[in-house]
């Protein structure tokens, strides 16, 4: 398994790349951490204005999927972060045990 964290500007406070301290939020060696300053990833997910930033979203995605020339359709989909944590939980145990299936 793999997480890719994706911070970007969207709050007044947002406007610099994060902090030591707040990249220390996410600690785990698998979470790889990015800054996207011109919100790149919110507009391939679907911004084309204010209210349609991508933010504290997560996405779960099957083992073996590939971006390419499209984004993939998430297993998963959900945010708050906060609010949607069993549920994201749920839906990676549930990858973790399918892709364990689709190597055997």
């Amino acid at each position: 398994m793999r997480a890719f964290v994706v911070w970007e500007p969207v709050l007044f406070t947002d406007w610099f790349s994060p902090s030591t301290m707040t990249l220390g939020r996410v600690s785990d060696s698998r979470a790889a951490q990015f800054w996207d300053r011109s919100r790149l990833i919110s507009h391939s997910l679907g911004e084309n204005d204010r209210k349609s930033i991508a933010w504290d979203y997560i996405a779960v995605y099957a083992p073996g999927l590939l971006w390419d020339s499209y984004l993939p359709q998430p297993s998963y989909r959900g945010g708050p972060v906060i609010k949607v944590t069993d549920e994201a939980r749920a839906a990676i145990a549930s990858a973790l045990t399918t892709g364990q299936q689709i190597l055997r």
